[in-house]
């Protein structure tokens, strides 16, 4: 069954919603349907691109931020995510290693980006509680605290989009329907 959310475009948006799907038809060349669902609340699809510029802006370099997001997408199995971040992962030049290994659900060969995504994953399984062991562990691998806390946008901004999608059955943009993903068994 449908939840029959509503796929916005920028003349139809609420008015508050207007300059962030403009925005993002701007950065994107499109409004992906995400952001047209989001933009039934102004202050989700705010709150959404806002994140997700806070987290481009963080600590951690291209390729981590999408081990992060590719951790998290896969974790809650969102297809539309999982899609759309394979495009923008080629669109910046993230190794088809790093890709191959997000989407198949399976240990990075670098030993620093597995280190990120085990870690990623247990603050998203526990909710946060991970142990000091576990922090301690992930420092010494060559992250910091503030690394830490730059995954906790990320996240932050995965669980707002991971979640509209799957209330919404968000189709995925045909801009990245060559990207369909399905969670391995």
């Amino acid at each position: 069954m449908k939840n029959q959310f509503e796929i916005y475009d920028i003349d139809s948006a609420p008015e508050d919603s207007r300059e962030t799907l403009s925005n993002a038809q701007s950065n994107f060349g499109m409004v992906p349907n995400l952001y047209g669902v989001l933009a039934e609340s102004p202050a989700a699809v705010k709150a959404y691109s806002a994140l997700g510029q806070l987290f481009i802006g963080s600590s951690l370099t291209p390729a981590e931020r999408h081990v992060v997001w590719f951790t998290i997408n896969a974790y809650h199995d969102c297809q539309y995510c999982m899609a759309g971040h394979t495009g923008m992962a080629k669109g910046e030049k993230i190794s088809d290693s790093i890709i191959e290994s997000a989407r198949n659900v399976s240990q990075y060969d670098d030993e620093k980006l597995e280190a990120l995504r085990v870690f990623t994953l247990k603050l998203v399984e526990q909710r946060g509680w991970v142990s000091e062991e576990d922090v301690k562990a992930f420092i010494e691998t060559g992250y910091t605290h503030e690394n830490i806390l730059d995954i906790l946008v990320g996240i932050s901004h995965k669980v707002l989009s991971n979640y509209t999608n799957h209330l919404a059955q968000t189709p995925v943009d045909d801009a990245f329907k060559s990207f369909a993903w399905q969670k391995p068994e």
